[in-house]
């Protein structure tokens, strides 16, 4: 499952990638917070959509990305 930058409103068309809150490939349960995003008015932390692995894709932190954007993805657990 593809991990994305998030639409926090409706006007938002881009968002900073404040960073990771998990390490890459530790195991993640539904709802525990993942990363963090900045708008120009807020700071949000963002949960899992499910459980799984997290991998960290190629995104920097403090850049900024459009709604949709891959940041990272929730592997499944074996």
């Amino acid at each position: 499952m593809e991990i994305r930058m998030p639409k926090l409103d409706v006007s938002m068309t881009d968002g900073t990638f404040l960073g990771w809150l998990v390490p890459d490939g530790q195991a993640v349960s539904e709802g525990e917070p993942l990363y963090t995003v900045g708008t120009d008015k807020v700071e949000t932390e963002i949960p899992a959509p499910s459980q799984g692995v997290l991998r960290h894709g190629a995104v920097e932190v403090d850049g900024e990305y459009p709604v949709g954007t891959t940041l990272g993805v929730l592997e499944p657990e074996h």
